[in-house]
C-alpha cells in the first residue's frame, strides 16, 4: 500500500480499534449487536455508493459495526451465477489494516438487511482498501444443504494451500495449532499446508474446548451474527480449528465465512465458540489472533459460498491417547479428539504423537524409545503394533514414514466406519537400540541336502560393545537341487522382496476384514529377519499369495476379476528367523546357496 502507513504506524492505531464506533457510520444511535433476523438484500437492489455496516469482532467477543461504501458488484466472479460485492472500507480503522483474515463471513447490512458476508481480499498493498463480499443468495444456498444434513463425511483430498494468481483471494480462516510446542508446530506446517491448511503459531484454545470428548452444552448457546467462531479438526489438549465469523444465525442454523475452510463439501466437524485475542496488522495480510473456545455444533457443509451448520452436539470424532510412561516418576497423557476425514486425521494424530515426543521438558528418550498402537474400530478388533526408535531424531527422521503407515492403519476403502479411539504408549528404553552389523557371514555356499549351514553375525551396540552370534539353518531334503538365498534383512524389506506391497491397493481386498488382516500380517520392525529364499512367481488373492500356480488356474481366475488376482516376481520364504530382537539396523545382505542332490 504505497500510501498507507507504515507497520510502526499501524500498530499504534490498536487502542482505536475498540472505539465504539468510528467516523464512517452514517450519524444516529449506534446499535449494541447486529440484526438477528434480518431480512435478505436482493443483490439486484444494491448501487454504488449505498453506504452499509459489516459486524465483526475486534476483541473478545462482542460484535463491533464498521462503515463500507458499496462500489459495484462483478458478475460470475466465481463462477457462473456466481457474483462479488466490492465495497470500499471506509472505516478508518479498517482502512489501515484492510480486510483482516478471521473476518471471513462478517455480515454486511444495507438498509438493515443482510446484503453478503466479507470473503474475499481484492488486492494487497491497494492504496485505498477494499473487500468482496459473498452474496446472501449464495449463503441461503449452502444453509439449504446444511438443513438437509450431511449424508455421507466427505473423503475429497483437500486442496494445496497457496496463492491462486488473480485479483480475488478468500480470506482463508486463521488456522491456529494449540498444545503444540513450536519446534512442532514448525515440522508439521509444510505437511499441513499440502493439505490446504496455513497454520499460525499464535493463538490457542480456551480451557476445555471439548477435551472430555463429550459435546458441549446440549443447549444451543446464544451465538450472533458477527460472532467469531472457530471450526475444528481437533479439540482437547491439542487444538487445530480454523477462525473466522458467523454470517447469519437462523433459530439453531449457523452459516459463517462468505468461502470454504477446504472445500471438503459433506462434513462433520465440530462448531466452536471463540474469542479474539488481537489483530495484527500487516501489509501483506492482517490476521486476527483467537483461542479456540467449547464445542458448540456440528458444521455440516463446507462449500464455495460458505461452510454451514447446527447449533447443539458435536460430532462423533476418533478419540485419541498418547500416554507417556517415563522410567521413573508419573506417567502423563495427552487427550483430544481429531475429526474423521480421511486426509487430515493421520497427520493431526501424529502432530500430537509427535508433540509427546519432541515437544516437553522430558527427558529420557534419548536413549530411545519403544512406541506402541491400539487402533479400535467399531465391531472389529483391534490393531495392535510396536515401533522402536532410536531416540527423538530418529523419530522425526522416520516422521513420513510413521504417518504413511498411520495413514494405513486409520484409512479404510472398503466401510465407511472410523476408529473410534486410537492409544499409544510410549516408553523409554533403558539403552540405545541401533546397532551396526560388522559381519555377516555363511560357513559354505554349498550344502547336501539335509546337512546344515551355520550363518555368523557380528555387531556393535551404541556404546561400541562387540557381540557375535551364530545360527544353524537346518537344509530340508526337499531343497535339494535348487538355488537358493540366504537374506538378512529388517521385517519392512523381506516384506518387500516376498511380494508384499507397502501399500495395498483397495482393489486387492474386498472386505473390511480382509484389509485389517493384511495389515496385521507385517513382519517385525525391531531387529532383522534371517531367511533362505528361492525366486519364484507368486499368484496372489486379495494379497494371500500361493507360489507357481498353473497358467490354465490363472487365465480363468483373471478374467474373473482383473483386479483381485495378481502375479508377481518374488522371492519365497523356506526357512525364516527372527533375530537381534530389541535392536534397531538397517542392514541387507544377500548370499547364494546352493542345496546339493
Amino acid at each position: 500500500m504505497g500510501g498507507g502507513p507504515q507497520p510502526f504506524q499501524e500498530m499504534k492505531l490498536l487502542p482505536f480499534l475498540l472505539l465504539p464506533l468510528a467516523a464512517g457510520i452514517a450519524a444516529g444511535a449506534v446499535p449494541d449487536s447486529p440484526p438477528t433476523d434480518a431480512a435478505a438484500f436482493p443483490l439486484e437492489e444494491l448501487k454504488a455508493g449505498q453506504r452499509g455496516e459489516v459486524w465483526t469482532v475486534f476483541r473478545g467477543t462482542r460484535p463491533e459495526p464498521f462503515a463500507v461504501e458499496v462500489t459495484g458488484v462483478v458478475r460470475n466472479a466465481l463462477g457462473p451465477g456466481k457474483a462479488l460485492i466490492i465495497c470500499q472500507l471506509t472505516d478508518p480503522r479498517v482502512q489501515n489494516m484492510g480486510a483482516v483474515a478471521g473476518m471471513s463471513g462478517s455480515p454486511l447490512y444495507i438498509e438493515g438487511r443482510l446484503a453478503g458476508a466479507l470473503s474475499y481480499q481484492i488486492q494487497r498493498f491497494e492504496t485505498v482498501r477494499h473487500a468482496g463480499f459473498t452474496p446472501v443468495n449464495d449463503l441461503d444456498e449452502v444453509k439449504r444443504k446444511a438443513a438437509r444434513g450431511a449424508t455421507t463425511v466427505s473423503d475429497v483430498v483437500p486442496a494445496p494451500s497457496g496463492d491462486v494468481g488473480g485479483t480475488y483471494q478468500p480470506l482463508r480462516p486463521v488456522f491456529t495449532l494449540g498444545g503444540l510446542s513450536p519446534q512442532v508446530a514448525e515440522l508439521f506446517a509444510p505437511r499441513l499446508a499440502a493439505l490446504g491448511i496455513n497454520t499460525l503459531a499464535l493463538g490457542g484454545s480456551s480451557p476445555s474446548p471439548g477435551a472430555d470428548g463429550t459435546a458441549a452444552d446440549r443447549e444451543a448457546p446464544a451465538l450472533l451474527p458477527g460472532a467469531a467462531v472457530s471450526v475444528a479438526l481437533a479439540t482437547g489438549d491439542i487444538t487445530l480449528a480454523g477462525t473466522g465469523t458467523v454470517s447469519r444465525v437462523q433459530e439453531r442454523q449457523v452459516t459463517a465465512f462468505g468461502h470454504p475452510m477446504m472445500s471438503l463439501g459433506d462434513v462433520a466437524l465440530p462448531m466452536c465458540a471463540a474469542e479474539v485475542v488481537a489483530i495484527l496488522p500487516s501489509q501483506m495480510q492482517s490476521v486476527k489472533v483467537a483461542n479456540t473456545g467449547r464445542v458448540i455444533g456440528t458444521i455440516l457443509q463446507d462449500r464455495l459460498s460458505a461452510v454451514s451448520g447446527v447449533l447443539g452436539a458435536g460430532p462423533d470424532m476418533t478419540r485419541v491417547e498418547v500416554t507417556v510412561k517415563p522410567i521413573r516418576g508419573a506417567a502423563r497423557t495427552l487427550r483430544f479428539q481429531v475429526a474423521r476425514q480421511q486426509q487430515l486425521t493421520p497427520v493431526v494424530v501424529a502432530a500430537g504423537v509427535t508433540q509427546a515426543i519432541l515437544g516437553s521438558n522430558d527427558g529420557g528418550f534419548a536413549s530411545g524409545f519403544r512406541l506402541r498402537s491400539n487402533v479400535s474400530f467399531p465391531a472389529a478388533a483391534a490393531l495392535a503394533f510396536q515401533t522402536l526408535y532410536s531416540g527423538p531424531q530418529g523419530f522425526a527422521q522416520g516422521l513420513n514414514e510413521f504417518i504413511q503407515s498411520l495413514a494405513a492403519n486409520l484409512q479404510n476403502p472398503y466401510a465407511r466406519t472410523f476408529p473410534e479411539q486410537v492409544e499409544f504408549s510410549i516408553e523409554p528404553l533403558e539403552a540405545n537400540p541401533a546397532v551396526t552389523l560388522d559381519q555377516f557371514q555363511l560357513s559354505r555356499s554349498q550344502v547336501p541336502a539335509g546337512g546344515v549351514v551355520q550363518a555368523t553375525l557380528a555387531w556393535r551396540d551404541w556404546q561400541g560393545a562387540a557381540h557375535r552370534e551364530i545360527i544353524d539353518l537346518p537344509i530340508d531334503a526337499a531343497w535339494a537341487g535348487r538355488q537358493l538365498e540366504v537374506i538378512l534383512a529388517p521385517g519392512r524389506v523381506l516384506d518387500e522382496l516376498t511380494g508384499r506391497p507397502r501399500v495395498v491397493a483397495a482393489a486387492e481386498l474386498r472386505s473390511f476384514g480382509a484389509y485389517l488382516e493384511a495389515l496385521r500380517d507385517d513382519r517385525p520392525t525391531d531387529g532383522l529377519c534371517l531367511a533362505v529364499v528361492q525366486k519364484t512367481s507368486l499368484f496372489s488373492d486379495q494379497t494371500v499369495a500361493t507360489p507357481e500356480v498353473p497358467g490354465s488356474i490363472e487365465r480363468i481366475a483373471r478374467a474373473a476379476d482383473e483386479n483381485r488376482f495378481r502375479r508377481r516376481e518374488a522371492v519365497l520364504p523356506l526357512w525364516e528367523k527372527h533375530v537381534l530382537p530389541g535392536r534397531l539396523s538397517g542392514a541387507v545382505h544377500r548370499r547364494p546357496l546352493t542345496v546339493l542332490e
